[in-house]
């Protein structure tokens, strides 16, 4: 069967200048219609300036919208320069695009991601304005740090009773003071008269 009937068959064009983006640590592939330009894959390093060159040879080459895959967190610098740039940024879920077998290389998976984004058949995954996703990103940190606060409390713990400086049975002057005070200090060069650990669990 030739190409040009294997093509009327095909599914519809819904996005004529859509373009794919496969995520890497180290580099980028992307990948426009071939009607665009001679070279429809280009591969473009991970830095800032590589991905800022990206966007502009997808802008020069008339592209509208992307799509790329939700890989790690390589995938967020090439999210915000494009959508910086003007670009209609889609990421999509990647068990709905790597149910497909044979695609071996970083090149086919550009190629594939752009043809199903051509004809609409990916979908967007939830991406905040960048006033929330600045939010929650703190209150994840802050979340993360409140969770390390008790383990790194017993670390403190067991290194102080490592020096017999463990202050258990002490008990604190102020009702719901967590503070433990200690006779002399256990650091070497301190020459206050007394050291306290402060724990910040209220």
């Amino acid at each position: 069967m030739s190409k040009a009937i294997q093509s009327t068959h095909g599914l519809p064009i819904i996005h004529q200048r859509a373009a794919g983006v496969d995520i890497g640590s180290r580099f980028h592939v992307v990948a426009v219609p071939t009607d665009l330009t001679d070279e429809p894959v280009q591969t473009f390093q991970a830095f800032t300036a590589d991905i800022q060159r990206m966007a502009n040879w997808l802008l020069a080459i008339g592209i509208e919208t992307v799509a790329m895959e939700s890989t790690g967190v390589y995938w967020v610098p090439v999210f915000e320069v494009l959508e910086s740039a003007g670009l209609d940024v889609i990421v999509a879920n990647a068990r709905e695009t790597r149910s497909v077998p044979g695609r071996k290389s970083d090149v086919n998976d550009a190629q594939w991601l752009q043809r199903l984004h051509a004809c609409g058949l990916l979908r967007a995954s939830f991406r905040p304005g960048r006033d929330i996703a600045a939010l929650r990103a703190y209150l994840r940190h802050r979340e993360r740090l409140l969770d390390y606060t008790a383990a790194h409390i017993q670390h403190m713990q067991k290194a102080l009773t490592f020096m017999n400086r463990n202050g258990y049975g002490i008990q604190c002057p102020y009702p719901g003071d967590h503070r433990r005070f200690f006779p002399e200090s256990p650091c070497p060069g301190n020459r206050r008269g007394r050291f306290q650990i402060e724990s910040t669990a209220q």
